[in-house]
């Protein structure tokens, strides 16, 4: 949203319910709508929004995420008329999918943004979209936020409680059972046997914690993981690790991963989803199969033991990333898609400009039209 052309775009972030940390951080910069939704059922939200997009003059919702935005979203948005419809969707949703009534939406529904190419396959072959409504946007992050930080590193260990010398493998995902952190775990007892003094970093939290916190407890894992809860310096843990691991049952094109290979770590992940698209197997990290934690763990040792393999896959995965992984990459591909659907739609028209209508906004003050 930040880095959107503003001479084309103006937008504008719609909540239905809390907007959370990043709402309110993003509320100092750009118009932020939230409680729009008073309940799951509310019938008033669909009111709420589509007398919004009409007020606002919307020329392009896309809504992010599947459930309640994705539905309530794109209803309002057909409502009120909106020119141009669309659905982020940045993960799997498996084994639930979208749901039911999502899926009824898809005739006013200009396009479905996949993550990856095998995510845009799993969106027509398990959600049933059209082919030619499903388009890829790859995941991109900050790669100057991002950076190898090799001068800082213990500075950065100093800050998380880790000795200078010590091996450090870590993981920074959401406490969800799809993240699968009890192979992390098992993981990590086995390079213990090896290594005794490795430590094994989790960032992230959610609603299996306590599950985890008994679970490294019972294995005796006590004093070799630490447990960092939800952090806002991802970059300087990740200056502060060996290697990034990643254990889920499925995923898309996780940013934790393209974080991680913009920093320079190493990656050792399971071979899920589009993560075979993003990880070079051998070149910029290791793949693993699911549940295999002999081979998780082995590959950790390896990369523990071997500085120059690890900034070979560092170096390698940073190139990856300036090449198809950029944040960058990824709003260009918002903004042509957005355009394109809408000069496809309305050939006539040209596609509305944001300098053209501060203009606009000086004579009708309370009237401005803007693309959200």
């Amino acid at each position: 949203m930040r880095r959107l052309d503003r001479e084309s775009f103006q937008p504008e972030i719609c909540c239905l319910k809390e907007p959370g940390p990043l709402g309110h951080e993003l509320s100092h910069e750009l118009p932020v709508h939230d409680h729009l939704l008073r309940g799951k059922y509310d019938p008033l939200g669909v009111w709420r929004l589509q007398r919004l997009f009409r007020r606002r003059k919307v020329d392009a919702v896309v809504t992010v995420g599947a459930g309640d935005k994705m539905f309530w979203g794109r209803l309002a948005a057909r409502c009120a008329g909106v020119p141009v419809i669309a659905s982020a969707l940045h993960s799997t949703g498996w084994p639930d999918g979208v749901g039911r009534l999502n899926r009824v939406l898809t005739p006013i529904t200009d396009a479905f943004i996949a993550v990856a190419h095998e995510h845009g396959r799993f969106l027509v072959e398990f959600e049933g979209f059209p082919l030619h409504k499903v388009h890829v946007i790859p995941n991109g992050v900050d790669v100057d936020r991002f950076r190898p930080q090799r001068e800082d590193r213990a500075a950065s260990r100093q800050a998380i409680g880790l000795n200078p010398e010590s091996p450090a493998v870590g993981i920074v995902a959401a406490l969800r059972p799809e993240k699968n952190h009890l192979l992390f775990l098992r993981a990590a007892a086995k390079v213990r046997e090896t290594l005794p003094e490795a430590r094994f970093i989790i960032i992230g939290d959610g609603p299996e914690r306590v599950k985890i916190e008994s679970a490294l407890e019972s294995a005796g894992l006590g004093e070799s993981v630490h447990m960092l809860g939800a952090r806002s310096d991802i970059p300087e843990i990740l200056g502060a690790l060996d290697v990034l691991a990643l254990t889920s049952h499925n995923e898309a094109n996780p940013v934790s991963i393209l974080e991680a290979m913009s920093a320079g770590l190493p990656v050792v992940s399971t071979r899920v989803g589009s993560i075979p698209e993003v990880v070079a197997d051998g070149d910029s990290g290791f793949l693993v199969e699911p549940g295999d934690a002999d081979e998780m763990a082995t590959r950790w040792v390896q990369l523990l033991a071997n500085p120059t393999l690890r900034r070979r896959f560092g170096e390698c995965g940073r190139d990856r990333v300036l090449a198809f992984g950029s944040l960058d990459s990824m709003v260009d591909g918002y903004e042509r898609l957005i355009r394109d659907i809408y000069e496809s739609k309305y050939p006539s028209q040209k596609f509305p400009i944001a300098s053209q209508r501060e203009q606009e906004e000086v004579e009708l003050p309370t009237n401005e039209p803007v693309t959200s």
